[in-house]
């Protein structure tokens, strides 16, 4: 009797392991594959700049970075990260954020700079690897201040970057006459190095929001949205001309951070040794 109930017990167990596993399990499909789409969506962004409708490649990346920005969220929202959602996301970013805007901009402008139009493809694809490989070393780190920087540009913003003479472009700004034949080389190598720099920048992911400025974050968000989709590529250049700005305000901004959180460890120190 007793080893009929312990046989009971043990197989209810494996039952309540199995459903614990299964609704993990579960929780891990949304956000993978979200990630999935990414490459898809990256993938076709190629497709279009091969048959020269650039502003659908434009707006594909951009769809694609949006995705990026969510599956993420998702993913620790409800509790389904996993070892292999990390790899599929790094994974992602290097077509959708490194190779796609190479190739858009090769069959764009790059081509008729010859085997140094491919070389620039080359080099930048090559520091978004590298960029992605330091990102994923780094993010098993424990957490701290740093944790509002990045190290270097991420990749979806450097693969809008690297896109903006094109973006420019296509928004209608002739107000002033832009040589794009020294614009594209110099946006893809001043794009390649902040990738694989170590320059802070703004990662926005420990943003707070108080309470009361709830209601004008939201009217921000739509209108920000609103004027997207009435001047979509005007909007998405001064979006990527406002993140450049931001750049060297995010440099010293952690420079001063890291100033005060020194002279706090300092003092602790000091307080220690004055215990002792």
């Amino acid at each position: 009797m007793k080893h009929c109930l312990l046989r009971n017990d043990m197989e209810q167990q494996k039952n309540n392991l199995k459903i614990v596993a299964d609704k993990k399990n579960a929780r891990m499909i949304l956000p993978n594959m979200l990630t999935l789409i990414g490459v898809c969506i990256g993938l076709t962004s190629i497709r279009f700049a091969l048959s020269g409708e650039f502003h659908l490649a434009i707006i594909a990346i951009i769809f694609a970075a949006l995705i990026d920005g969510l599956d993420g969220r998702i993913a620790r929202l409800i509790k389904g990260t996993s070892r292999v959602g990390k790899e599929l996301d790094s994974l992602t970013d290097m077509i959708s954020f490194g190779v796609a805007p190479a190739f858009i901009m090769y069959f764009w402008k790059l081509n008729t700079f010859g085997r140094f139009g491919w070389l620039l493809c080359l080099i930048y694809v090559i520091c978004v690897a590298l960029r992605l490989a330091r990102f994923n070393i780094n993010s098993d780190q424990e957490p701290s201040w740093r944790d509002n920087f990045f190290q270097g540009v991420p990749s979806p913003a450097g693969g809008i970057l690297v896109l903006t003479p094109l973006i420019i472009s296509l928004s209608g700004f002739d107000y002033i006459e832009l040589n794009y034949n020294v614009l594209v080389p110099l946006f893809f190598i001043g794009t390649s190095l902040l990738l694989i720099s170590k320059f802070p920048t703004y990662s926005f992911k420990k943003i707070v929001i108080p309470r009361k400025a709830t209601i004008f974050l939201l009217f921000g968000i739509v209108l920000f949205f609103g004027l997207l989709l009435i001047y979509t590529f005007n909007v998405i250049a001064i979006s990527s001309l406002i993140y450049l700005s931001l750049i060297p305000i995010s440099f010293f901004h952690y420079q001063k951070l890291k100033k005060i959180h020194e002279n706090d460890r300092i003092q602790d120190d000091d307080d220690l040794e004055d215990v002792l």
